[in-house]
């Protein structure tokens, strides 16, 4: 239980930090500008790091039901695990979603995903895409970051950076989901949000789908190193 409950932790400290830089310190007038999409983008990828570092050694800290799909995939992860870590990751991100409305007083503005958020005139096919590739992104880092061949210690940075540069390229595109438990959570809570529970479907299956194209990629290269492997030992 203490992996389950550690990813509970994980994701709510996610969602509240993540999104609570959004809904907080990026309200309009907030010490004059806010700290902007960058801010935000910095929140995410900082609250994934400390993470990394702060439950990795108990559950992995996968804290994304996406992540844990792949994780599965490559049999990194049981199939009961891999169940309990994704409804405990709901979890966690229903506590943090529940937080930030206490904290802020009302529960619109929590940083809901979506299509378009900003109005720049993005179609649902190019939100589609840009979660599934994103997603695809952070999951190619997170297997090569944790990879026995990688260098010790610093995974945690190589993904809280990612998943910083990932924010800051798709923030105005869907508010940057790669995260199904994120999305979920703040779309239920946010009373207020006009396509939260709308676009939802789109922020389950396309992080899914990158983080499963992922899967499939990564053990390709996998298979390969071992081909090599076995030749070379021939």
């Amino acid at each position: 239980m203490k992996k389950y409950f550690a990813e509970m932790i994980g994701t709510m400290v996610l969602v509240l930090m993540g999104c609570g830089a959004a809904a907080i310190s990026c309200a309009p007038g907030v010490l004059t500008t806010g700290i902007g999409f960058a801010g935000v983008s910095l929140a995410f990828g900082l609250s994934v790091l400390i993470m990394v570092y702060a439950i990795g050694p108990i559950s992995g800290c996968h804290i994304n039901p996406a992540i844990t799909i792949a994780m599965w995939v490559n049999k990194k992860i049981a199939c009961k695990d891999a169940l309990m870590y994704i409804l405990f990751q709901v979890i966690g991100g229903f506590i943090g979603a529940g937080l930030l409305a206490l904290m802020v007083g009302h529960c619109d503005g929590l940083a809901v995903n979506a299509i378009d958020p900003y109005g720049l005139g993005y179609t649902p096919c190019q939100a589609f895409v840009t979660e599934m590739v994103m997603t695809f992104i952070f999951l190619i880092v997170i297997f090569g970051a944790t990879h026995e061949k990688a260098p010790a210690g610093f995974a945690g940075i190589a993904i809280g950076l990612s998943l910083t540069l990932i924010h800051l390229v798709s923030i105005p595109v869907t508010n940057t989901s790669v995260n199904p438990a994120r999305s979920l959570a703040v779309a239920v809570l946010d009373c207020n949000a006009n396509n939260g529970m709308t676009d939802l479907w789109l922020f389950i299956v396309a992080p899914i789908v990158g983080a499963v194209l992922a899967a499939l990629v990564w053990k390709a290269f996998e298979c390969k190193c071992c081909c090599k492997k076995e030749n070379a030992d021939a």
